[in-house]
């Protein structure tokens, strides 16, 4: 049978910053490679920004069940849960606020009901090895950094990217599960370097407020000693 599968996703530098997203849409026949960037904008508004315009795309393939792969939970709630309650509501929130990114919800609602079938949402973990994810990835964040990409576009025999193949690198779910727990740990102090300056803060939001919007590096440190190597790491 054939189908559609999709992968998304959506960078940010800055969160809000300068800011990119990445699709793939593959079909029996065909592999296209999509992205774009904005200069100033969220993380989630690029994971809604890439599966509109993936989805866009796919409504002028032949008809196919459609799959769409994204490492969104705000995405994926937000289109299969939370989006019919904010429409009865008038676009507000349970809490009566107003809807964040109701433009984009909008499009994309409106969008998703043109498809003859319904439309599969699968989240899938990122930045654990899996082909779709890592390259829509690769191609968000060299938007965001205003880097050039080469995008994809004919025959899928060609495609070196097997979306088809959700395997993830056992390594690199080790590295994300310690990396979140690291996160959770009580902060020494915050490293940040912007325009080649290293300063150290000792709460987020002095650190937050230094490199919000600016293309900048960031990151705690757990001890003295670990702030001392990411001094030393962004000093080179």
């Amino acid at each position: 049978m054939h189908t559609i599968t999709i992968y998304t996703d959506g960078a940010s530098k800055g969160n809000p910053g300068p800011g990119g997203w990445g699709a793939i849409v593959v079909n029996s026949r065909n592999a296209e490679e999509l992205g774009g960037r904005e200069a100033h904008t969220t993380n989630n508004r690029m994971e809604m920004k890439a599966a509109l315009e993936a989805l866009r795309f796919a409504s002028k393939l032949p008809s196919a069940p459609i799959t769409v792969h994204t490492d969104s939970s705000y995405l994926i709630n937000g289109v299969t849960k939370w989006v019919k309650g904010w429409a009865a509501r008038d676009w507000k929130t349970a809490e009566k606020k107003d809807v964040l990114n109701k433009d984009l919800w909008q499009e994309l609602l409106a969008l998703v009901r043109t498809f003859d079938e319904p439309i599969v949402w699968h989240y899938v973990s990122g930045h654990v090895g899996i082909a779709g994810n890592e390259r829509a990835d690769a191609i968000a964040s060299s938007f965001a950094l205003g880097e050039k990409v080469s995008l994809h576009s004919g025959a899928r025999e060609k495609y070196a990217v097997d979306v088809h193949d959700a395997s993830h690198d056992a390594a690199k779910q080790k590295s994300k599960s310690a990396s979140r727990a690291r996160s959770r740990g009580t902060a020494y102090s915050y490293v940040s370097s912007v325009g080649g300056i290293v300063m150290v803060h000792k709460t987020w939001r002095e650190c937050e407020a230094r490199v919000k919007g600016k293309a900048a590096r960031f990151k705690k440190a757990l001890s003295a000693d670990e702030e001392r190597r990411i001094v030393e790491e962004f000093s080179r």
